[in-house]
Formats: structure tokens, C-alpha cells, sequence
């Protein structure tokens, strides 16, 4: 069996569209816990390794959940310039760079299914980029396979990945997983997956 890639949790960003009392990723959510604890324990339920790439403030709520040394702080977006989405997961990638490929997880999505990470894992051991594709819906996560890598670190600011995805021969995996496009950019966006996740309250498939 080929090894697993690497699933990046991307949760760096100032979430400055989301109006609520606190950064997204500090809402809580499922039971209580915060969105990226929850990301993360659905990430952990694939039983793939795992980094995080966020900033001090969240920090210690990614430790709660995964190790120490899986963990990447990054100053906040604001502080300095060529800080965004782009280096974010080149600092993922440069955190594990001997692995088989990369899996970008966005930290705000607590409803992707396991299931989905493997699901698009499988399907970089044959392609160069894959994506979750949900009700004919690109989603996350996106995974990129090893040859890749150099692209991936030299990736910079807000510049995201989607490029690559443009570039090289992609495949989407088809998924019945509506999480796999579930992001909580606004308050709206938050009130819509509680009630998601109440009504499809099924952790872990």
C-alpha cells in the first residue's frame, strides 16, 4: 500500500468577512468546540498526517488537537506583506517535504467527511492534482501530488493554488459529501452549516 499523502489544514487567514463576536475558526460549533477543532477531527479521523499552518492566536487550539511539532505558526496576514493564502501552503509543503503529495484542507470547513479526504488522497496516486466534487461543485479538499512540490513552495501572498489546478491535468472525484463545499465565510454562511450539521449529524463517514 502507498503511503498517505499529507493533509495541510490552512488556517492563517484574518477571516474578515465573517462579523461575528471572535475569528471564525474560534466560533464554536459542533458540541461546543471550535470550527477548526472540529476541522481538525475530521482531518485526524482519516488517519492521514497532518499540518497546520495558522498564527499564534489560534494556536494553541490546533494543539489541542494534533501534536506540537505539526504545527506551523505564521505571523498574522496583516502584519507584513507576501503574507496570504499562497504562502500558506507553501509553508505546509516545506513542513513536509519529502511527502507523497498534499491535500489543502481550508480550516473553516468542519463538515468534510473523512471519507472525502481518502477519497481524493486515492486519487493523486494517478493523478497530479485532484479535487472533491460535489453535485457537479468543485470543492476541497485539493491535493496535489509530489512533482508538484517546486510549484508549490514558490506560491506567494494571496496567490492560491488554483493555477495549478488550471495547469495540470486534474480529476475530480465525485463525492456525496455536501460538506466538501460548506466554508464559513460569513455568519450567514455559519448559521447555514449548524443546521446542516444538525440535520446530517453522521461524525466520521
Amino acid at each position: 500500500m502507498r503511503s498517505q499523502p499529507t493533509v495541510i489544514v490552512l488556517a492563517a487567514g484574518r477571516g474578515s468577512r465573517f462579523q461575528g463576536p471572535q475569528h471564525k475558526l474560534a466560533q464554536p460549533f459542533e458540541g461546543g468546540a471550535p470550527v477548526l477543532v472540529c476541522t481538525l477531527r475530521r482531518v485526524v479521523a482519516s488517519q492521514m498526517s497532518v499540518v497546520v499552518v495558522t498564527t499564534a492566536a489560534l494556536e494553541p487550539l490546533a494543539r489541542s488537537v494534533v501534536a506540537s511539532r505539526d504545527v506551523v505558526v505564521l505571523p498574522p496576514a496583516d502584519s507584513q506583506p507576501g503574507l496570504g493564502m499562497g504562502s500558506s501552503i507553501a509553508a505546509g509543503v516545506e513542513a513536509r517535504p519529502h511527502a507523497p503529495g498534499w491535500l489543502m484542507m481550508p480550516g473553516d470547513m468542519p463538515l468534510v467527511r473523512p471519507s472525502t479526504l481518502t477519497a481524493v488522497a486515492s486519487a493523486l496516486q494517478t493523478h497530479p492534482v485532484a479535487y472533491a466534487q460535489h453535485a457537479g461543485r468543485r470543492g476541497h479538499p485539493v491535493g496535489f501530488s509530489a512533482e508538484l512540490f517546486t510549484d508549490l513552495v514558490m506560491l506567494q501572498g494571496d496567490e492560491g493554488a488554483r493555477r495549478l489546478v488550471a495547469r495540470y491535468p486534474s480529476q475530480a472525484v465525485d463525492v456525496d459529501d455536501a460538506g466538501a463545499l460548506i466554508d464559513l465565510d460569513t455568519v450567514e454562511d455559519f448559521a447555514a452549516a449548524q443546521r446542516h450539521q444538525q440535520q446530517h449529524a453522521v461524525v466520521g463517514k
